[in-house]
């Protein structure tokens, strides 16, 4: 069974950082991109940065130079540090996994696996 949960959201003021962690487990077999993404009110859930199976990192340009994801495999955890935080940054924030052949997508019908979410809040 594939869990992922999510942590280390919270209130920060613009400028300011924070390191969101995913924790996943039951991921054992095959190979994985990892991803985060976001959705804030009233919008759609975006992806913001992947990880794939060579941990090449991809980033959406809003937080490209500001964001980096990255992880743990011997830990079996996902990472995103965020930098530079502004206002148009709140949002709920999630982890994903899916399995992969090779190719990761930015597309989210394509992950399987979803954590519950952490909410991120900037004041500016």
């Amino acid at each position: 069974q594939v869990q992922l949960v999510e942590s280390g959201g919270g209130s920060v003021q613009t400028g300011g950082s924070l390191r969101l962690s995913c924790a996943a487990s039951g991921l054992m077999y095959g190979r994985y991109c990892m991803a985060w993404f976001r959705q804030a009110p009233g919008k759609e859930r975006e992806g913001i940065a992947i990880i794939d199976t060579e941990d090449l990192t991809y980033y959406t340009n809003s937080v490209k130079g500001r964001f980096s994801i990255s992880k743990d495999n011997a830990k079996d955890t996902l990472f995103l540090q965020m930098n530079s935080l502004k206002p148009e940054d709140t949002a709920m924030y999630y982890c994903a996994a899916a399995r992969t052949t090779r190719l990761c997508y930015w597309d989210r019908q394509k992950y399987g696996y979803w954590g519950q979410g952490t909410q991120v809040t900037v004041a500016s």
